[in-house]
């Protein structure tokens, strides 16, 4: 499949893409080629293939939930800039 000119423009605009007259014709080429490869691709038999949407096995490492000691709150009071009721105080960072 060929892409023109005006369909490049096309794609371009839906993309929100500025693209120069100077790059018109490179960005053209790169679609042109990306096209090629894509209709070799389909020349492949895939009939055996079964569909997939993840190449990697995922799972999820869980842990088990253990009580666990935390810093004692005087201690965090000496190691923290700014400490009032029992919150660490930070820089304000938006307006």
């Amino acid at each position: 499949m060929k892409i023109i000119e005006d369909e490049m423009i096309k794609i371009a605009k839906l993309a929100m893409l500025e693209i120069s007259s100077e790059e018109k014709d490179d960005f053209l080429k790169q679609m042109n080629k990306t096209m090629e490869y894509i209709d070799k691709i389909n020349e492949l038999d895939t009939s055996g293939v079964e569909p997939t949407n993840q190449i990697f096995e995922l799972k999820n490492v869980f842990r088990k939930d253990k009580i666990q000691q935390s810093i004692d709150p005087d201690e965090l009071k000496k190691i923290v800039p700014d400490y009032k009721d029992g919150y660490i105080v930070v820089p304000k960072i938006l307006e």
